[in-house]
């Protein structure tokens, strides 16, 4: 009578731990599928080079972009070119600032 219970207590206990593992996994697999954190989308360096109002830090690319299209954005700050080849920026009161 004592075999048949603690066979019966090993299998209740075998049985709760596979229980619990199993919601364990399903519940992990949820929350790593929620926490997915996406990669910026930080823009090709072709699409950068045919858009001028793409911000850049590449300095190359921001003189190419300023003799193809005569303005470009670079950190954040859009730059033109004058009539007379000279590179400006507005300030925020609107005046040109040369550089």
């Amino acid at each position: 009578m004592t075999n048949i219970l603690l066979i019966l207590f090993f299998l209740i206990v075998f049985l709760v731990v596979l229980f619990l593992s199993f919601f364990y996994s399903k519940r992990k697999k949820f929350l790593d599928r929620k926490t997915t954190i996406s990669p910026t989308y930080v823009p090709f360096l072709k699409e950068q080079e045919f858009n001028p109002d793409i911000s850049t830090d590449n300095w190359d690319l921001h003189k190419l972009r300023l003799d193809k299209f005569k303005r470009s954005q670079y950190k954040g700050l859009t730059f033109f070119v004058s009539s007379e080849n000279k590179i400006y920026y507005l300030s925020e009161e609107g005046d040109k600032v040369y550089c």
